[in-house]
């Protein structure tokens, strides 16, 4: 996962002829804005889909695990419990 809350940087106006500092400098800030976006950080988005198309019934189903399955599910794992009035719950 990506991390999405990163602002794209200023790149460095050019110089009129090729020079050695501008390309170092260009490609520093090129290299630490691919750093931060390639690191692991908070998931942020407007929708969420949990459902699928069941492909034998035709029907959207959820598709989390439930209750049944929380031994099995790692801290921070999304389920929905159907005992308590059907809710999504994180496992902690």
């Amino acid at each position: 996962m990506s991390n999405q809350n990163v602002t794209p940087p200023n790149l460095p106006v050019p110089p009129v002829e090729y020079n050695v500092a501008y390309m170092n400098q260009l490609l520093k800030v090129l290299q630490l804005y691919f750093t931060q976006v390639s690191n692991n950080g908070p998931l942020q988005g407007s929708t969420l889909n949990l459902s699928s198309i069941n492909q034998i019934t035709n029907k959207q189903d959820i598709v989390l695990p439930t209750q049944t399955s929380l031994s099995t599910l790692r801290t921070g794992d999304i389920y929905y419990d159907t005992s308590a009035g059907n809710v999504l719950k994180i496992k902690t």
